[in-house]
């Protein structure tokens, strides 16, 4: 930690389908250690879902994140990119990489410059101005009720935002500090396996599906201070 900011700034770009509300678990765990977490919900998504349209798309998450950093003086954050949130982050980097003092993935999408998260599932049907969230099953939460509640706060997807084109050079891999969480039952092991062999990264795992934050507030909570840079 810095010595002259003891606690650490988190801004989190959340996953798809969801909003700032499915982090309110680590916000309090956080915010109860003297830290700050800010988790803009992402426009179209949510309690803003009625700002869904054709013009939302990545580039629009994107500065809601660089917009919330901007406005709000925010320096030496911890940037967090849960899910296709890691696609928006690696867009943040490209922006304020001056104020991230760390970064981590979650879970995380990883793109190469010129890819959608839609090349990420090819046959994919996407149609229409919005794409609803892909119908979950029993065992993908530590417990059930979590999951139900889950799909009850899920809102369509602006489609734009999963087809439009990442353009990025390689800001975000010269953060100094950077870490990629893999939940044992989550999926992306082959992701975090790209970093195991990279010195510059730090790969931890977690006991937890994929929804990290609503499943394992606790360990993901002591995971993130961890990367608080000293």
């Amino acid at each position: 930690m810095n010595a002259n900011n003891p606690r650490g700034t988190f801004v989190v770009a959340h996953g798809a389908w969801t909003g700032g509300w499915s982090w309110q678990r680590v916000v309090d765990r956080l915010q109860a250690h003297g830290h700050r977490m800010l988790v803009p919900t992402l426009t179209g998504l949510c309690e803003r879902s009625h700002l869904a349209g054709s013009e939302v798309n990545l580039d629009t998450h994107i500065a809601d994140i660089v917009n919330e950093i901007t406005w709000k003086d925010l320096h030496g954050i911890v940037l967090v990119g849960h899910s296709y949130g890691g696609i928006v982050a690696m867009g943040v980097a490209e922006q304020v990489a001056d104020r991230i003092a760390s970064f981590v993935f979650i879970e995380a999408l990883v793109l190469a410059d010129g890819q959608s998260f839609a090349d990420l599932a090819p046959g994919w049907e996407l149609e229409g101005l919005l794409t609803e969230a892909p119908p979950s099953a029993p065992g993908e939460y530590k417990n059930d009720a979590d999951r139900l509640w889950v799909d009850s706060k899920s809102t369509p997807q602006p489609t734009a935002t999963i087809t439009q084109k990442l353009r990025i050079t390689d800001a975000f891999q010269r953060i100094a500090n950077k870490t990629f969480i893999v939940a044992k039952h989550g999926g992306f092991e082959e992701t975090a396996n790209r970093f195991r062999s990279d010195p510059t990264w730090t790969v931890r795992e977690i006991a937890s599906g994929h929804d990290v934050p609503i499943d394992a507030p606790d360990e993901l909570t002591a995971m993130l201070e961890d990367a608080i840079p000293n």
